[in-house]
């Protein structure tokens, strides 16, 4: 443990402990009575024994004084609404040794206690085009959730940065751990495929959290997935950094617990650190850093840090810790041992560190005023707009380009072969042909998941692929959808196109935050500085005839509709999901976007539609130049306005089927909108389709409560298409029952039926 040499007296009494923690500083080198060597060199070691010269450690130390004063200053200016943000990082200010020993060029995922790290980051980037970058400045925008944050705009406090590879982490309880060690794997695999990184080939990723994060599930999968790689000799260059303070908001951490949870792990290189003593903690962190950057194995750097001044400004730990732990626990403070060490190397008087201290002071509380001034969001489309960039011409054309005939002609095996030139096939083949494609037209484009490679997926979807394309680009992975989805942020943030699959849709809900907390909200918090492109394919809903029960036909994507920025089409046949791909991979590569191809199990295979063996749910493979439209429907039975009825996936060929019973019963004709993209609805065409239709269905194969059906209903009825002239305009919605699916017949009692939209017709005669 780090030793100071003239302990601070307990100061018992005061509910304000950053009050207290500013005084004792002041007072620790006022008091300060101990010999001072001369003044060292800059290029002398800081004190005997020590690897850290005395340029390295006074440079340290300013880091570490403006992450104390953005605290500081946060703390203060809270009260008077000029500061959004107060989770300090007070105790953790040793962190800034892992940003010397690294480069600005190492993509870093940072715990939000990162002030130190943040700061001496930004000596690592020169001046960029004329402005020097101003840590203190930047970060008060940050805090005062400013425009002109450079981070994320003013959307959220993040430690982040485009310059200096720090990509924006809204929440830190581990969400992070995943991408990260999908961007070591990434940098590794993107070697191997000769794609040309933005990063130097030697980079390593580094993830820092706390000792209380190490206990989540989702880094427990991040360790087990980084030991995997080590055992199976796959380099994986990530740095993970545990500040270990003791204490989890109010929840003590046992002591010892992380040393021995980690020391002994195997797959997993363990080092050791004090982050409370820059002069002997400096040292181990280096170790830990060369040896993750030479052996390009997972490295994990155990930092003891403490942590004062309580978890946030809210955070009055008065309340539920008693005020002689407080007292020692404040006695630890890191800016107390090196002040010491200032003092004792003869690096600077009393008088300078006082005068730097102050002077740290002063730059925050005015860079603090400035960004008060700076404007704040204030418009909703300027909240917005980083979300969900979308720009269609060039969407378009990027679908529609099919400059890569040559390569199709040697992945189909010549002309005669090609997929437009077969007879029409179903679903599965179609998407496999579409997947062949766009892989012969992407060289960056990667698939990977559970038994997609040999296999070819539980259904065969992407058989030959890894035949066709390598197994460095189709490949299994171990059984863990928040690994699968964090590889695939990972693959994204070097600049590769993922396009992950998760076997079954109940599966996805297992790692949902990965696209929710994570994917989907990189492009918001960073201003649209950095992105996730991908495309998750994702196999589910209903219709198995009974078989596998819920885990293999969940007919829910309720979590898929509350994801905002996110976009999820849904084919019914062969010829829409090849052109919805090329789309859905256009919108990756032009605006960074996030999205989800849910492909219905059921219609894989499906060849009929009225009759056995009437081949009408076959289509022929569009041409390479064809593509889909974000949002565009498909309509079948044009100008039909006795009963216009909203389905997709199954249930189109359910609708079809029934329009055709209804048909004899009522006589009406009836028109089928087939909505293909369930995320986000497009209103205006749903709103266009009914607005001449004398009756409403609504086929969801969804739940009752927040499916599809709900949004069609919706769109309808803020279009005030509901009344009419002649009275309200009757509808009827056909949707799944709130339940698990079960086994066997059963099943078809909980999911609707062709049977159940003519009875719903029925209701509307």
């Amino acid at each position: 443990m780090s030793v100071i040499p003239n302990p601070i007296p307990a100061r018992m009494k005061g509910l304000n402990r950053a009050e207290i923690c500013d005084v004792n500083f002041s007072e620790f080198v006022k008091a300060w009575n101990g010999r001072a060597d001369a003044r060292p060199a800059p290029g002398d070691a800081i004190l005997d024994g020590s690897a850290l010269d005395a340029r390295g450690f006074r440079e340290l130390f300013e880091s570490q004084l403006i992450s104390r004063h953005l605290d500081l200053m946060a703390r203060v200016l809270r009260v008077q609404n000029k500061v959004f943000y107060t989770i300090g990082s007070s105790g953790h200010e040793g962190n800034a040794m892992v940003a010397r020993l690294t480069r600005h060029t190492d993509p870093a995922f940072l715990h939000y206690r990162s002030g130190g790290f943040m700061a001496e980051r930004f000596r690592k980037l020169p001046a960029t085009a004329g402005k020097k970058l101003d840590p203190i400045m930047d970060s008060a925008l940050s805090f005062a959730a400013s425009k002109d944050d450079p981070a994320s705009g003013g959307r959220h406090k993040v430690w982040g940065s485009k310059p200096l590879w720090v990509l924006p982490q809204t929440s830190t309880i581990a969400s992070h751990l995943p991408k990260a060690l999908g961007t070591a794997v990434a940098i590794e695999a993107g070697k191997r495929l000769g794609h040309a990184l933005p990063i130097p080939d030697d980079s390593i990723a580094i993830c820092s959290f706390g000792d209380a994060s190490a206990n989540h599930a989702t880094a427990q999968t991040a360790f087990n997935a980084a030991a995997w790689t080590a055992y199976q000799k796959l380099p994986a260059p990530v740095l993970f950094v545990c500040e270990d303070n003791g204490i989890g908001i109010s929840v003590k951490t046992p002591g010892g617990w992380i040393g021995n949870r980690f020391r002994n792990m195997d797959g997993l290189d363990y080092f050791a650190a004090d982050g409370l003593d820059l002069a002997s903690g400096y040292a181990d962190v280096q170790r830990a850093v060369e040896h993750c950057r030479n052996t390009r194995r997972p490295t994990f750097l155990h930092l003891k840090t403490t942590r004062i001044m309580g978890h946030a400004g809210t955070d009055f730990e008065i309340e539920w810790r008693s005020i002689e732990e407080l007292c020692a626990v404040e006695a630890t403070d890191p800016l107390l041992r090196s002040a010491a060490i200032a003092l004792e190397s003869g690096l600077m008087s009393k008088d300078e560190v006082l005068e730097l201290y102050e002077a740290t002071r002063k730059k925050c509380f005015a860079a603090a005023e400035e960004a008060d001034r700076r404007p704040k969001l204030d418009k909703l489309a300027d909240v917005i707009a980083p979300l969900a960039p979308y720009t269609p011409d060039k969407v378009q054309a990027e679908a529609r380009r099919a400059d890569f005939a040559q390569k199709r002609l040697d992945v189909f095996g010549g002309e005669a072969k090609l997929p437009e030139n077969q007879p029409p096939r179903h679903l599965a083949i179609q998407i496999n042909n579409a997947l062949h494609d766009l892989f012969a037209k992407y060289p960056e484009t990667l698939l990977f998941g559970e038994d997609v490679a040999q296999k070819g997926g539980v259904y065969t979807v992407t058989k030959g692929l890894q035949k066709a394309f390598g197994p460095r680009r189709v490949f299994n992975t171990l059984l863990d959808e928040t690994m699968i989805l964090g590889m695939a942020q990972g693959f994204a943030n070097v600049g590769l196109l993922p396009i992950p699959e998760i076997q079954y849709l109940a599966y996805f809900h297992n790692a949902c935050d990965q696209i929710r907390g994570e994917a989907a909200s990189l492009q918001f918090f960073s201003n649209n500085q950095y992105a996730n492109p991908m495309v998750v394919r994702i196999a589910g809903l209903g219709y198995q005839r009974g078989f596998g029960g819920h885990f293999h036909n969940d007919n829910s994507i309720t979590a898929l509709r509350d994801i905002p920025g996110l976009v999820v089409g849904c084919p019914s046949r062969g010829d829409d999901a090849a052109t919805m791909l090329r789309t859905l991979t256009a919108l990756a590569k032009v605006d960074g976007r996030v999205s989800v191809f849910l492909e219905p199990i059921a219609l894989y295979m499906t060849k009929d539609l009225y009759e056995p063996g009437d081949g009408q749910w076959l289509t022929t493979y569009p041409k390479p130049d064809e593509a889909m439209v974000l949002g565009e429907g498909r309509v079948y039975g044009e100008g039909n306005d006795d009963l216009v009825i909203f389905t997709y996936g199954n249930g189109v060929p359910m609708s079809l089927r029934a329009a055709r019973a209804i048909e004899k019963k009522h006589g009406w004709k009836a028109r089928v909108v087939d909505l293909r993209w369930l995320v986000p609805l497009n209103e205006d065409y749903i709103r266009e389709q009914a607005r001449t239709a004398k009756r409403l269905l609504i086929v969801d194969e969804g739940r009752h409560s927040a499916g599809v059906g709900e949004g069609v209903l919706t769109a309808i009825a803020e279009g005030g298409l509901f009344k009419g002239t002649h009275g309200a305009r009757p509808f009827q919605r056909v949707v799944g029952v709130d339940t698990y699916t079960p086994l066997a017949g059963a099943a078809f009692l909980v999911i609707p039926s062709d049977d159940d939209i003519v009875a719903a017709a029925d209701r509307l005669a």
